[in-house]
């Protein structure tokens, strides 16, 4: 299979970072609260995570959208509503936006509530996720195993894979990037 499409069928994850003028932070809050309102409209959308500036750690917002495949976001992105709601926000804010996107993997390794470097190295990122699937689908399996063998074999690996991946991804993989946030992110 074409591994262009298989990318453009991933989760995908966009970061936008933001300098607020002094004075501005309650207006650019209410436009917080109406782009992710209008963001949720989308087809695809899976949120929107707001970091908020923290006196000497970090001076700007963050705000992180959450799409289930690039052609989705693309929608929203190239979208009127979207270009109407950022035209609303030249006089709250300073300089440009820094932007990244992270797609597949990448985003098992962002939290809300910390800011989002550069993605840490490939082969880090595969050991964390080998580790954490490793002990899950030993947990899984022991409990349960025997629920699942009575079951045929495409249902039971259906019901583990469903399992496994949702475990992942709302509380096994923001738990091990936190247990292992500073050597993901040694500079930090």
């Amino acid at each position: 299979m074409n591994s262009y499409v298989d990318e453009e069928n991933l989760p995908v994850t966009v970061i936008v970072s933001r300098l607020v003028k002094p004075g501005c932070e309650q207006a650019y809050e209410q436009w917080i609260r109406g782009i992710s309102r209008e963001a949720m409209q989308f087809e695809g959308h899976l949120g929107v995570s707001v970091i908020r500036p923290q006196k000497n750690v970090q001076p700007e917002y963050v705000m992180i959208f959450k799409f289930d495949r690039y052609s989705n976001l693309k929608k929203w992105v190239e979208s009127d509503v979207r270009q109407e709601w950022l035209d609303k926000t030249t006089q709250l804010v300073q300089g440009e936006a820094n932007v990244q996107m992270l797609t597949g993997m990448e985003a098992w390794f962002t939290l809300p509530d910390k800011p989002v470097p550069s993605p840490p190295p490939r082969y880090k990122m595969l050991l964390v996720t080998w580790l954490a699937i490793y002990v899950l689908i030993n947990i899984i399996t022991f409990v349960l195993g025997p629920v699942v063998r009575v079951l045929p074999p495409l249902l039971s690996s259906l019901i583990i894979s469903l399992l496994m991946v949702s475990l992942m991804t709302y509380f096994v993989m923001p738990f091990m990037t936190r247990l292992f946030y500073k050597w993901l992110y040694p500079s930090r």
